[in-house]
């Protein structure tokens, strides 16, 4: 192995290390010290998370390639790990977010209350560490057991406040929807490997004929896990329900692995029937539009934004789907933009979606709600957190300079190259520009909801009335996450010129030269020059206006209310009232749940309106689905006795059937 390749890995490996030596610290620690604790964890998750980012970066930037393996006793087993463009490319958001969440956490728990924090930090630095390993993976059965811890210490995670019993049934969905996935994970790669005798990865053999039957067992196995609808159940419920800090490296990061997966697995299949791209082309759209109608409904500000990941996840699907039929159809230049696009959105949504958790947090920490509907007038009082939110507002609706136009952008590019072609390729450009455009619309509406209503306006509660701003501890990583979403998409150019490596794994480098070509003004300075362009025009017209406004008084009056002497902060719009509109529209898909008691008479006393939306894929697929499993299987309860001889009589018979089909294979 070159030691460009085995540098950055052994110094990855080092960080796990870290990871998992301070958390298990950390734990032992507070049993005794609550800050000796706190502190132990963070320095130990800062630290492994800087230097796993610079590791990262390198391989990513010199295009490191290695693998380190050493024996294992598990069977088919091998602790087989290595780096890659691709793997690279994926560690960068793990470090980076992770890093910042653990800064943020500091201030976002304390006080402890008398709990152990070495807990939290057990857990989470386990998640960032099999998060990493996930990606350094090159053995099937290392990867399930990186893949089951990531999904076992993130279920602690989620129930980390389990005083509700509505954390607890979130927790449990979770458990229960990750598992499934997993088995769709363990047939992949036990198919894969049976040919070449062998789990590691470069032993994998493809069977003739199988490759799009193995890419659907992996879109749902990975699908679960990044909230691809119809497998997203678990999200909405989960991500609200954990701490904030929790919550954005879930969103993030964690359901990126599944993205990781997905193209990990194109990788390792090389070639894919056509139909395959149009499924993942057409799983990305209905994300995308289902995930912000649902986002569009909700008063809670962590459910909208667990809704928003569903739908960035589509945009992140419609990008490979897009890069996938660029490759069946032979157009190179398709097939390296949609790649592109996907692959920077990734990095973008870690950023941006990050961003807004820990602001999100952030509201929440300071008014003890996450409902919209009770909070207004924040930034007055908590100004360096709504102008964080702002930003990142910005970002996830696509709008320059901010970096979610970037990824977006390039999309945009290889779907309308698309639409040039003939036949079904053009079909398929059509259907990504339609479902861009409307995401786009309704992405703006909905981020104008959240931050109008929270931030702005008149407080709707005596707890908004009294909020503070967030410490500094928290504060700082908000406003590093918002710089870099400035950063990145005035640096647009360079960041693709960085991770062209990754895509070249997926399309080949003939392929990425031939994006480049094919719109040379976006490569490398296009999109942060025309963003530049923005930012001067909007420094103009401040400074304008500012020279018009000098020498003038200017003075603070009450907004007009049409003449009435006691203006209220009912009168102001609601968050339903805001949406109202668009939700009606989208009533058929929605189905909300309306209790509704108007107004009577000419003095009426009383009015009401309660609305809900339950998740539809929820309530009309998985809920019907387990009502039956758990019907039949409770048939078998005269199983359960009671008694330790019974279940030890169960296992000899288990183990005899298992023990008679290995001699007889």
């Amino acid at each position: 192995m070159p030691p460009s390749a085995s540098i950055p890995l052994f110094v990855l490996l080092g960080a796990l290390g870290l990871l998992a030596a301070s958390g298990v610290a950390s734990a032992w620690i507070g049993r005794w010290s609550e800050r000796g604790s706190v502190w132990l964890g963070v320095s130990g998750s800062a630290g492994a998370c800087l230097a796993g980012l610079g590791a990262a970066l390198a391989a990513l930037a010199f295009r490191a390639e290695g693998t380190l393996s050493f024996p294992w006793s598990l069977p088919y087993g091998a602790f087989s790990v290595g780096i890659d463009p691709l793997s690279a490319f994926f560690l960068i958001p793990t470090f980076l977010l992770s890093g910042l969440a653990a800064a943020y956490a500091v201030g976002y728990f304390r006080p402890w209350n008398g709990r152990n924090p070495g807990r939290f930090w057990l857990f989470y630095n386990a998640l960032v560490a099999s998060m990493a390993l996930v990606a350094l993976a090159r053995n099937g059965v290392l990867f399930l057991v990186a893949w089951e811890a990531m999904s076992l210490v993130s279920f602690f995670l989620v129930v980390h406040d389990d005083a509700g019993a509505g954390v607890r049934e979130a927790g449990w969905i979770y458990l229960v929807a990750t598992h499934i996935g997993t088995a769709f994970l363990l047939a992949l790669f036990i198919l894969l490997g049976r040919a070449g005798g062998s789990q590691d990865f470069a032993a994998y053999a493809v069977p003739a004929g199988s490759a799009g039957g193995l890419f659907a067992l992996a879109l749902v196995g990975f699908g679960t896990k990044a909230g691809l609808v119809p497998f997203h159940v678990w999200l909405p419920e989960a991500h609200p329900a954990a701490p904030s800090p929790v919550s954005a490296v879930m969103s993030g990061v964690m359901i990126k692995t599944g993205i990781y997966g997905i193209v990990r697995t194109l990788v390792l299949l090389g070639a894919v029937p056509g139909w395959c791209a149009w499924l993942m082309l057409g799983m990305g759209a209905v994300s995308g539009v289902f995930g912000v109608l649902f986002a569009l409904a909700q008063r809670d500000l962590k459910r909208l934004l667990a809704y928003s990941s569903i739908e960035n996840v589509g945009l992140v699907a419609m990008g490979i789907g897009l890069g996938m039929l660029g490759v069946h159809h032979g157009l190179p230049a398709v097939a390296a933009l949609g790649f592109a696009g996907g692959l920077l959105h990734v990095l973008n949504h870690a950023v941006f979606k990050g961003l807004l958790f820990l602001g999100a947090g952030s509201v929440a920490h300071a008014t003890g709600t996450r409902n919209v509907e009770r909070m207004g007038g924040l930034l007055r009082r908590m100004p360096w957190t709504g102008a964080a939110f702002v930003a990142g507002s910005v970002a996830i609706c696509g709008l320059p300079p901010f970096n979610g136009f970037t990824g977006e952008f390039l999309i945009y590019v290889g779907s309308f190259k698309m639409l040039l072609g003939a036949g079904s390729a053009a079909l398929g450009g059509l259907l990504a520009l339609v479902a861009l455009a409307l995401i786009g619309g309704l992405a703006a509406a909905c981020f104008t909801r959240a931050f109008g209503i929270a931030f702005l306006g008149e407080p709707r509660s005596s707890a908004a009335e009294q909020v503070h701003e967030a410490p500094l501890s928290m504060r700082g990583p908000m406003l590093v996450l918002a710089a870099l979403c400035l950063a990145i998409g005035l640096g647009a150019g360079g960041v693709v010129r960085l991770m062209e490596p990754a895509v070249a794994m997926l399309v080949g480098s003939a392929a990425v030269d031939a994006g480049r070509n094919s719109a040379p003004w976006l490569f490398p300075i296009a999109c942060g020059a025309v963003m530049l362009l923005l930012l001067a025009l909007i420094g103009s017209l401040a400074l304008l206006r500012r020279r018009l406004l000098a020498g003038r008084s200017v003075r603070r009056a009450v907004t007009w209310d049409c003449g009435y002497a006691a203006p209220a902060a009912s009168m102001q719009y609601t968050a339903t009232g805001f949406a109202q509109p668009l939700t009606q529209a989208a009533a058929a898909l929605l189905r909300p749940e309306i209790e509704s008691r108007p107004p009577e008479g000419i003095f009426p006393a009383a009015a009401s309106f309660h609305a809900e939306t339950p998740d539809a894929a929820r309530e009309r697929l998985f809920d019907p689905l387990f009502r039956g499993a758990a019907k039949w299987l409770g048939r078998l309860r005269w199983l359960q006795q009671g008694r330790v001889h019974w279940y030890i009589l169960y296992l000899v018979v288990v183990l005899a059937v298992l023990l008679a089909w290995a001699l007889r294979s």
